[in-house]
C-alpha cells in the first residue's frame, strides 16, 4: 500500500482519542481490539505519565520487589502491533467540543469523532500548613513511590495521614522499608466507609500487634519542624507526633478539571456526569472510571472502570451496551498488612430495621457481622476482618437474592450447632449462570461452565480463555471451585498424579517413602511407578528422599535425581559460574572468620555480597573452582549454607537482649540453635527463618516460614509467611512458649508440612490450601488432633541425626571430585567469560551477538586461573 492510500485509509475511520492511559483507559482500549474486528476506528491516547498502563491495584507489590516492568499492562510494541498511537509525558488541557478537537499543554491538536475521558483522579492532600515540604508526598503513582522510597532511606520515622484503603497500603510500604510506622486518621476507626465499629477496632489492634502505631480521630492542624524527628504533626486535641517524613493518603478527588473548563458538565462536589451509557452532557464525548460521576456516585475501584469501558467499546462496535452501565458492587476482599479484611454491601447496618449476628473472637481476634434485611430473608450487608473464607459464600448469596438457611448465624459460624453452612443450599451448584465471579473482567459462572465444557481444566486454561481471576487475584479460589464442581458434574477426575510415571500425588508418593522405608528412586519406580522417570518426578522423589532419610545427595542412587544447582553444590549464575554461600547461623560471625571470606573473594576474584538472610555470596566461581574455595572454607570451620537446595536456607536474628536496649530475649542465641537444628532440612520448597528478640521486629520474622518474637513471658510463634512474587505475612500460630516447647511445635508442623505439601508447594500456600487453614494445623501440631505428635518429633530427629556438610563429604571423594572441571577431555577451564567492573568489583560484562560471535563492549578484567 502506498504512503497515499494509507493515509486515505486512516482518513475513512473514526478517530478515537483517550485521554488518560492507566488501567480504565487501557481496558478501553483493549475492549476495543476485542470488538473493532473490522478496523473502522483509529486510536490515540494521552498518558501524563512517563509510561503506558500498569497495575495500581498491586502498587504496594513495588516496595516488595517488583519493578516497573513487573506492574505494565502493556507496553509500545503491543501498541505499536495493534495500530494504537501513544503520547507519553503529554497533558490534555482543552477540548474544544465545537471543533471536536483537544489542545495539548505543548499546543498539539488531535481531532477526533469520538473522545473518551479516562483521566482518573487524584490524591486528597488536606490543606494543612506544611503540606508541601520536601519529604511530604501522596501515593499514588510509581513516580510517587520512587519519591517515597527515596525520602525512606533518609528517614527514621514515617507516618501516613489516612486510614483507608491506600492508607494502609501506604503504611505496609513505608514498614517494609524498615521505618517507624505511624498511622494518622480523622475517623474514629480504620476503614471507616468499609467496616463498622468493631471490625474497624479489631482491625487496629492487630495492625499495632505487626508493630504499626494507629491514631484515630486525629486532626492534623499543621506540620512544622520536629526536636527529635524531621517534623512534627501538630493535632487540633493539642497532642502532637514527630517523624521524618509524611505520606497523604486521605483519599481520592475526581479528575474534571478538563472537563470543568471545555464547559462539561460536572458534579456540584465534583465527577463529570454521565449517564447510563457513559455519555457526558456533550455529545460523542465520553467520561469512565474514576472521573466519572453516575446517579452521583463516584466508583473508587477498577472494576467499575472496566465496566464503565465495556460498555462504551460496545456502544462503538455492536451498536449496543447490553443494558449500559447499571452500577456496580462495592463489596471489597484484601489483605492489608497481612490482615485478611473483607466488606460487603451495607457493612455499617444502617439500613432502617436492620438486623445482625455478630461474632468477636479476641484471643483468636476474628470478628464477623452478618447484616440482614428488617425481614430476615436476605443478606444486606457484612464485615469479616481475621477470617474471610465466607466471603464468597456471602457475597453470592447477597448478589443472587438467594435464601438464606433457617438460622443465618450458621454463615458466619458454620459448626454452630453442628449445622453446616452448605444446607443453606448457597454452594457453587446453585449458583445462577449469571452469578458474578470475576468483577475486574465480568466473568459469570456460565462463561466459566462454557470454558469447562469447552476444554478447560486447569486454573491456567481458565485465566487463558476467560481471563478470570487474572486481575486483582481475589476470585482465583472462587473460580476454581465452580471450575471443579463443573468438571465433577462431567464425570471428569481432575487428576492429582505426580506425572506420567507416578499414579500418586506428591503427598502419596511422601507417605509410601515413609511407610514403606523406601530408600532409592529406583527401588520406588519398581514398586510403584512405569517407565523410567522425568524431570517432574524425579527431583520431586528425591526432595521426599532427603527429607526423611537425609543421604548424602550425590551416592550414585540419587544423583540423577539432582537439578544443577545440587549437581554442583551450587547455585548457578546467568554467565555459568556459581555462587558460594557459606552457612553463617543467626548471621553472626568472628572477625577470623570475616577475614577468611575476604581472603577467599581476593583470592579467587568474587564478587561479594551480603544477603538479605545476613550471610555472605561470593560469586563468579568458575566450576573448577569451587572445590578448592570449599575447600579452604570447610577448613576454616565453615559449612554448606544449602543456598542451592530447597531446604533450610537462612535464620536472619536481630542483635536482640545482647546488645539492644529494647531486646526482651538472646534472639542471636536462639536463631542460631534453630539454625543448627534445621540445617540441611530437605522439603517440598525452600525454608526461611527469622528470630526477633522484641516487637520492635528488626528481623522481620513475620514474613518469614517459621518466625519467632520474643516477648517478656516467652516466645510467639509465626507460621507459613513469605516473600517472593506473592507475598504472604506469617500467621500467629502459638504465643508465650518456651524453647523446648516451640522446637517440638516446629519439628511436628514441618514434618507434617513435608508429608502433606504439594511439588514445589511453599509453606504459604500450603496453608492457604490446607484444609481447615490454620485452626486445622494447630489441632494437628498443638493438640494432637490426629495422634501424630510423637511420630514427628521422632521423624525430625532421625534427620537431624542424619546431617552431613555435603562439601565436606564431597572433598572427601576424589571419584566425587572429578564432576568439577569444565571439560571431559581437557584440564583447562572456561576461557570464554567476559566480566567488567562496577563499584570495585567484576560482574558478567554486558555482551551482544553479532553473526554469532560474542562481542566485548566493555573493558575485560583479567583473571588468573
Amino acid at each position: 500500500m502506498s504512503k497515499q492510500q494509507h493515509e486515505k485509509c486512516l482518513s475513512a475511520k473514526q478517530r478515537i482519542v483517550v485521554v488518560g492511559n492507566g488501567m480504565v483507559g487501557h481496558k478501553f482500549i483493549e475492549d476495543m481490539l476485542v470488538h473493532d474486528s473490522d478496523g473502522q476506528y483509529q486510536i490515540i491516547t494521552f498518558s501524563e505519565e512517563s509510561r503506558l498502563a500498569y497495575d495500581r491495584v498491586q502498587l504496594s507489590h513495588y516496595f516488595s520487589g517488583k519493578s516497573a516492568q513487573d506492574l505494565a499492562l502493556t507496553d509500545e510494541d503491543y501498541y505499536q502491533q495493534h495500530g494504537i498511537n501513544y503520547v507519553l509525558n503529554e497533558c490534555v488541557t482543552q477540548v474544544d467540543h465545537h471543533k471536536k478537537l483537544v489542545v495539548t499543554a505543548s499546543g498539539r491538536e488531535e481531532p477526533y469523532d469520538k473522545l473518551i475521558l479516562a483521566t482518573g483522579s487524584y490524591p486528597f492532600v488536606p490543606p494543612i500548613p506544611g503540606n508541601d515540604q520536601t519529604h511530604c508526598h501522596v501515593y499514588r503513582t510509581i513516580d510517587d513511590l520512587e519519591a517515597i522510597e527515596v525520602s525512606g532511606n533518609q528517614s527514621q520515622v514515617g507516618v501516613v495521614i489516612g486510614g483507608g484503603l491506600l492508607g494502609l497500603e501506604a503504611a505496609n510500604a513505608l514498614k517494609c522499608m524498615g521505618l517507624e510506622t505511624h498511622v494518622v486518621e480523622f475517623a474514629p476507626r480504620l476503614m471507616a466507609v468499609q467496616l463498622d465499629q468493631g471490625g474497624g477496632a479489631l482491625l487496629a489492634r492487630k495492625i499495632e500487634d505487626l508493630g504499626v502505631s494507629v491514631h484515630t480521630e486525629k486532626a492534623t492542624t499543621e506540620i512544622v519542624a520536629g526536636e527529635s524527628c524531621r517534623y512534627r504533626m501538630s493535632f487540633a486535641d493539642g497532642t502532637s507526633l514527630e517523624t521524618d517524613m509524611v505520606v497523604f493518603s486521605a483519599g481520592i478527588r475526581p479528575q474534571d478539571a478538563l472537563a470543568r473548563q471545555s464547559g462539561i458538565e460536572v458534579g456540584e462536589r465534583g465527577g463529570i456526569v454521565i449517564d447510563n451509557q457513559c455519555q457526558t452532557s456533550v455529545e460523542d464525548i465520553y467520561a469512565i472510571g474514576e472521573c466519572a460521576l453516575w446517579q452521583n456516585r463516584i466508583f473508587g475501584l477498577v472494576a467499575p472502570g472496566y465496566q464503565m469501558a465495556k460498555v462504551v467499546a460496545q456502544q462503538f462496535c455492536l451498536d449496543k451496551a447490553e443494558g449500559g452501565f447499571k452500577g456496580a458492587d462495592m463489596s471489597t476482599k484484601l489483605k492489608l498488612l497481612g490482615v485478611d479484611v473483607a466488606s460487603i454491601g451495607d457493612a455499617q447496618g444502617s439500613t432502617e430495621g436492620a438486623q445482625s449476628y455478630t461474632f468477636s473472637d479476641e484471643i483468636e481476634q476474628v470478628y464477623k457481622r452478618l447484616i440482614i434485611s428488617p425481614e430476615g430473608d436476605k443478606i444486606i450487608g457484612a464485615v469479616l476482618v481475621g477470617d474471610v473464607e465466607s466471603y464468597d459464600q456471602l457475597l453470592q448469596i447477597k448478589l443472587n437474592d438467594m435464601p438464606l438457611p433457617e438460622n443465618p448465624a450458621v454463615l458466619i459460624l458454620p459448626q454452630l450447632a453442628g449445622e453446616d453452612a452448605s444446607s443453606s443450599g448457597a454452594g457453587v451448584e446453585a449458583l445462577p449462570d449469571t452469578a458474578s465471579v470475576c468483577s475486574c473482567y465480568d466473568v459469570t459462572k456460565g462463561q466459566i461452565r462454557e470454558a469447562v465444557a469447552g476444554g478447560c481444566q486447569t486454573m491456567a486454561d481458565l485465566k487463558s480463555v476467560t481471563k478470570a481471576s487474572s486481575g486483582c487475584g481475589g476470585c482465583a479460589a472462587f473460580a476454581k471451585q465452580i471450575m471443579d464442581a463443573e468438571l465433577a458434574s462431567m464425570g471428569v477426575s481432575v487428576s492429582n498424579h505426580l506425572c506420567e510415571h507416578f499414579e500418586y500425588s506428591r503427598q502419596e508418593l511422601a507417605d509410601i517413602v515413609r511407610i514403606k522405608q523406601i530408600k532409592t528412586f529406583d527401588a520406588l519406580l519398581d514398586s510403584h511407578g512405569t517407565g523410567l522417570g522425568c524431570d517432574v518426578c524425579k527431583p520431586a522423589v528425591g526432595s521426599i528422599l532427603a527429607s526423611f532419610w537425609n543421604d548424602y545427595v550425590l551416592n550414585d542412587a540419587h544423583l540423577e535425581l539432582q537439578d544443577t544447582n545440587d549437581i554442583y553444590l551450587g547455585n548457578m549464575q546467568k554467565d555459568g559460574t556459581y555462587s558460594v554461600v557459606p552457612r553463617i547461623p543467626g548471621g553472626e560471625i568472628t572477625p577470623d572468620s570475616l577475614i577468611v571470606l575476604g581472603e577467599v573473594a581476593k583470592e579467587f576474584d568474587l564478587y561479594t555480597k551480603i544477603t538479605g538472610g545476613q550471610r555472605v555470596d561470593l560469586f563468579g566461581a568458575q566450576l573448577h573452582e569451587l572445590p578448592l574455595i570449599w575447600s579452604k572454607l570447610v577448613d576454616a570451620g565453615f559449612e554448606t549454607g544449602h543456598a542451592y537446595g530447597k531446604s533450610v536456607r537462612t535464620v536472619k536474628s536481630c542483635v536482640g537482649s545482647t546488645w539492644c536496649r529494647y531486646g526482651v530475649a538472646d534472639s542471636v542465641g536462639f536463631a542460631i540453635e534453630l539454625e543448627n537444628r534445621y540445617k540441611g532440612l530437605r522439603a517440598p520448597h525452600k525454608l526461611k527463618f527469622a528470630v526477633s528478640g522484641c516487637t520492635r521486629e528488626c528481623a522481620e520474622a513475620q514474613s518469614k516460614d517459621i518466625g519467632v518474637i520474643a516477648t517478656e513471658n516467652g516466645w510467639n510463634l509465626y507460621v507459613c509467611g513469605n516473600g517472593g512474587m506473592r507475598p504472604r505475612h506469617a500467621d500467629l500460630f502459638a504465643s508465650d512458649l518456651d524453647s523446648a516447647t516451640l522446637l517440638a511445635y516446629v519439628d511436628r508442623l514441618l514434618m507434617f508440612y513435608i508429608r502433606t505439601a504439594d511439588r514445589l508447594q511453599r509453606t504459604s500456600v500450603w496453608l492457604e490450601n490446607l484444609e481447615g487453614g490454620l485452626d486445622y494445623l494447630k489441632q494437628v501440631v498443638i493438640d494432637d488432633k490426629l495422634g501424630l505428635a510423637k511420630e514427628l518429633e521422632t521423624d525430625m530427629a532421625y534427620n537431624i541425626s542424619q546431617y552431613q556438610c555435603e562439601w565436606q563429604t564431597t572433598l572427601a571423594s576424589p571419584e566425587k571430585l572429578k564432576r568439577f572441571s569444565h571439560f571431559i577431555n581437557s584440564e583447562y577451564p572456561d576461557q570464554d567469560l567476559a566480566y567488567e567492573l562496577e563499584r570495585g568489583q567484576r560482574r558478567p560484562a554486558d555482551i551482544t551477538v553479532t553473526n554469532g560471535q560474542r562481542i566485548e563492549i566493555v573493558d575485560i578484567t583479567e583473571k588468573s586461573v
